[in-house]
Order: structure tokens, then C-alpha cells, then sequence
């Protein structure tokens, strides 16, 4: 190989590589990062503490230290019809309008006692949306929990590659001459 065109190679290359994280920034491609939602604040703060109440931290982790209130904002965005996202929206405020109701109070400022109980007259509803939302909030609470990485890891023994690898190990052969 001609000793100029890989010098002016490695030159090229080298620059590129100074260059990368400044157009990664550009680009908009960061660590930083993080879901635009649809939800306002007022909503967020009440799947918090849904999140919160169906798993609270207890002696261990709970549902709110793993991000699972994040997790349901980026999945009802992203995974739910229109539909299911205006009722899931419309369910939040109507919760927090009866905690208002029956303990003066927002939802995500009762106690946990008055949350559980909110939810679970939501369980017991005749009314297919209001049961609907609480199901669905419910599982998928529990599954964004069992499938966090903390969880997972910590708690539940997952490895990413099980088993192990052995590079140098002796093998005894037998001679069959």
C-alpha cells in the first residue's frame, strides 16, 4: 500500500472521529434525550402515584424508584390507539376529580389508603371504561415493574449472556491409534 494514501486515510478518519459528537448534538442524537409526552403535569403527578400505589416501595423498591410512571407515559403515547389514550387522559382527571370529591383533596396528595380505595371502587365500576382503565393500568404497572432492569437483575437473577465462558481449559483426549 502506497505509505501517503494511508497516512491521508488515517488523517481523514481521525478527523471524523474529533468531529462525531458534534454532529451527533446536531443531529439531535444525546443521551440526553427523554420522551416528549402528552401529558401535563397535573396527569403525571397522578400516574405517579397510581404507579405508587400499586406497587409502593415498602421494605424493597417500588414501582415509582424504577421508572414505571415514565415507562406508562411512553407507552400510552406510543403504543395506544387514539381512542385508549383519550379515555386513559379522561379516567386520570375524572380519579382526580373524585379524590377532590370524597377527601378534599388531589389525588396525588391523599394518603395511600384513600388512593387504594379510589382504585379499587374503579375495579368494582359498572362502567366497561372506568373498569377497562384500572385493568389496564394495573398490568401494565406490574408488567413495566417486572420487566425493569433493576428488577430484573437484582431481584429476579437475569443475566444477559447465562452460563459461562471458558477460553483456556485443558481437554484430556484419548489416543485412538
Amino acid at each position: 500500500m502506497d505509505r501517503r494514501k494511508a497516512i491521508q486515510n488515517l488523517a481523514i478518519v481521525s478527523g471524523g472521529l474529533i468531529t462525531l459528537p458534534q454532529w451527533m448534538v446536531s443531529c439531535g442524537v444525546s443521551d440526553s434525550n427523554v420522551h416528549k409526552t402528552t401529558f401535563s403535569v397535573a396527569e403525571q403527578k397522578i400516574l405517579a402515584r397510581i404507579t405508587d400505589t400499586v406497587i409502593p416501595a415498602g421494605n424493597s423498591i417500588g414501582a415509582l424508584s424504577v421508572g414505571v410512571d415514565k415507562f406508562l407515559q411512553k407507552l400510552i403515547d406510543d403504543c395506544y390507539e387514539k381512542d385508549v389514550q383519550d379515555n386513559f387522559k379522561v379516567q386520570l382527571n375524572g380519579l382526580n376529580e373524585s379524590a377532590k370529591v370524597k377527601h378534599n383533596a388531589s389525588f396525588a396528595d391523599c394518603t395511600q389508603a384513600q388512593r387504594e380505595e379510589l382504585l379499587l371502587k374503579l375495579s368494582a365500576s359498572e362502567n366497561k371504561t372506568e373498569k377497562d382503565f384500572f385493568y389496564l393500568i394495573k398490568s401494565e404497572t406490574i408488567r413495566g415493574f417486572n420487566t425493569s432492569q433493576k428488577v430484573m437483575q437484582e431481584f429476579l437473577g437475569y443475566k444477559v449472556a447465562p452460563g459461562h465462558f471458558y477460553g483456556c481449559v485443558d481437554v484430556k483426549s484419548t489416543d485412538h491409534a
